[in-house]
């Protein structure tokens, strides 16, 4: 099987990554998170909550004996592990992590139901109740996940067993799901399946499977309303919730409208932007405007109104979700790690469908800081909400912030976090470049390679860049002959200037030259030409929408793609009594104490003094009319995704800005 063309719209193109900052991540990934994670599904780490994916596949496969252990989502941990692992060996093949990945597969294939049913839940727990409760019990969700791992999987071994499983698995879902009579028309609470069909189309160039997705896609929010109809049927009881509820709300799922009248997030943020890709896949492939237009809608909404500077999205805790334009508050967020992934999907696939810059901006600014912010530098503690703002009594001490941690921890008993990083930074790759035709776009400044045939020729490009600490990236053709082809460079909204060379020659370039946020290099190429890019990574103030009320009268340290943030280990404890000013002027050195190339960014700040501060007594009055002094204060800022690397403390990316002089 060859993956096919792609119908209209862009092509992802993968590439060999060889960069000095992301390099390290892949061979972490390789060498310590994927080992790792399969000792967590193992249920051998240390300290690590109990997972039972794997146990719970040996059971369901009459291997053991025992209760179905973790959520009733648990399968989908293991699948994103084999989904990574597929990335993986597609970058360097390890004979001992295959065969590891065989036979959890063949596990799993033992685990298949004769009518080619795949779940451990219900295989185990509730036999009877298959396909019962869509809305809560992530049947096609779990479904999903293993089809994206098969899919990975295939293209890196060539072995199709678990690809085998799976159309066995969507055989059977077709039987059940569909607008034909007698079948459900319905659709799975979490959304996950639409995606992962559409790459097994992908693969295998079969229209029933994009008809499939399209299905789920199209059925939703629909009246009736299944989700709802489906809850009245169970007696308005819930899996998670099992006492009696007077009402459902169906924005949760995405199902209050047919997906093409949406127009604002709603819900859970994860849900959400993993039903916006597929719709973006969906349109791209199926040519339809009016999903293009709804993706358009929703993306502006997110990314304009709902989304944190870090690139997290999700602001309350109360079911990972959305809330409302411009309600980011920085201490109760929730901004979980798959939500943000989710999101550099949907932007992924905005490219695909047209190149903008502003997609890839989006997606640079999840990588770099949300995502990347996730993961410890051990590969082996994580971070499933990211917050902007952290004081680590109040986490302890405070309810409502009790979902808020200042340490990254081992595993967790809901671990959909930790293998979907794995699976994002072993296929980074899939995210530098997209392609239209005979021209290249440059979405990620990252060192790589890949090759094609352009213009008539086979063709070579190398990257070499040196972000996120210095702006400058050079691009090395080599061509088989003569090649006419556009090499097209993304600008990214932190840099107001792009210098280009070629050969050594600098290209004028005005603000006319850009189209959509790149600039297009169309020429005949030669053999050894070179394209030198330089981008501008400064560190600057950014100020949020004033109708962002939690950061009013506040500012952010950027540098690059680098949210900076501040801790109490350079700066002591009550870091919200520090003031930046607006003129701040830094100097940057070498974060000795952090991993890596890290640079520190220092100024001269402000810190708000009461006189009851001066020492350590409790006695003296809570409240005052005598205003605090300000002191001179040297503010050091470090990347966000290092913050928490260095022992519990405070920590905060927003600061409360000063005109006052220094």
């Amino acid at each position: 099987m060859n993956p096919i063309s792609e119908r209209s719209g862009g092509t992802a193109v993968s590439a060999a990554l060889n960069d000095k900052f992301w390099s390290s991540y892949l061979d972490l990934a390789r060498q310590v998170v994927i080992p790792y994670q399969y000792e967590a599904l193992h249920d051998r780490a240390p300290g690590a909550e109990p997972s039972g994916a794997v146990q719970n596949f040996r059971i369901a496969a009459k291997q053991a004996e025992g209760e179905f252990v973790g959520w009733v989502f648990q399968d989908s941990d293991l699948a994103k592990w084999l989904e990574a692992v597929g990335y993986s060996l597609q970058i360097r093949r390890d004979p001992d992590l295959e065969r590891r990945a065989d036979e959890l597969i063949d596990l799993i294939g033992a685990a298949q139901q004769p009518d080619g049913y795949l779940n451990t839940y219900f295989t185990i727990k509730e036999p009877g109740r298959r396909w019962t409760n869509l809305t809560d019990c992530h049947e096609l969700y779990c479904a999903g996940h293993m089809i994206e791992a098969a899919v990975s999987y295939y293209e890196a071994t060539g072995k199709d067993k678990l690809l085998g499983i799976m159309r066995r698995m969507v055989d059977h879902i077709e039987t059940v799901f569909g607008p034909e009579e007698g079948k459900l028309k319905g659709y799975d609470g979490h959304q996950e399946i639409e995606l992962a069909l559409v790459k097994l189309y992908t693969l295998t160039q079969e229209d029933r499977f994009l008809k499939l997705a399209a299905f789920f896609i199209n059925e939703r929010g629909q009246e009736p309303n299944f989700l709802r109809t489906e809850w009245e049927s169970r007696g308005r009881r819930g899996h998670f919730n099992p006492n009696l509820q007077d009402r459902l709300d169906v924005s949760y799922f995405q199902a209050h409208k047919p997906v093409r009248e949406q127009s604002e997030a709603a819900g859970h943020a994860v849900r959400a932007v993993y039903m916006y890709t597929a719709m973006a896949d969906l349109a791209r492939l199926t040519e339809d405007g009016e999903l293009h237009r709804a993706c358009l809608r929703l993306w502006h909404n997110v990314t304009r109104t709902q989304m944190y500077i870090t690139g997290g999205i999700g602001s309350t805790h109360h079911g990972e979700a959305f809330t409302f334009d411009y309600d980011l508050p920085n201490d109760t967020v929730y901004a979980e790690t798959c939500a943000s992934i989710g999101l550099i999907f949907f932007a992924q696939r905005m490219l695909l469908l047209e190149p903008k810059s502003e997609y890839a901006d989006v997606m640079e600014r999840a990588l770099y800081n949300n995502v990347l912010g996730s993961m410890a530098q051990d590969g082996k503690h994580y971070f499933y909400v990211n917050p902007l703002e952290v004081w680590p009594q109040a986490c302890s001490h405070n309810p409502g912030k009790h979902h808020v941690k200042s340490e990254r921890q081992a595993w967790f008993g809901c671990a959909c976090c930790p293998p979907n990083v794995a699976r994002l930074l072993t296929s980074l790759g899939r995210y530098i470049y997209t392609r239209r035709g005979d021209t290249v776009y440059v979405n990620l400044y990252i060192g790589s390679e890949w090759s094609a045939e352009l213009g008539g020729t086979n063709v070579r490009i190398r990257q070499q860049a040196e972000l996120p600490w210095s702006g400058t990236a050079a691009f090395d053709i080599e061509t088989d002959s003569e090649a006419v082809f556009a090499l097209a460079l993304r600008r990214p909204d932190w840099s107001p200037n792009l210098t280009v060379l070629v050969n050594g020659e600098e290209i004028p370039v005005s603000a006319d030259d850009f189209q959509d946020g790149y600039l297009l290099l169309s020429r005949s190429w030669r053999n050894g030409d070179r394209v030198e890019a330089k981008l501008q990574v400064e560190p600057r103030l950014v100020y949020a929408d004033s109708r962002v009320r939690a950061d009013a009268h506040k500012a952010a340290i950027q540098r690059g793609p680098l949210v900076y943030c501040v801790e109490s280990a350079d700066n002591g404890e009550e870091i919200s009594s520090l003031l930046l000013p607006r003129q701040a002027s830094f100097m940057q050195r070498p974060a000795e104490d952090l991993p890596g190339d890290a640079l520190a960014l220092e100024t001269q700040g402000l810190r708000s003094v009461t006189s009851s501060s001066d020492t350590d007594s409790v006695s003296g009055p809570l409240y005052g009319t005598q205003p605090p002094r300000l002191e001179p204060a040297r503010l050091t800022a470090v990347p966000y995704y290092l913050w928490g690397n260095r022992g519990r403390g405070e920590m905060a990316v927003w600061l409360t800005t000063s005109h006052s002089p220094i």
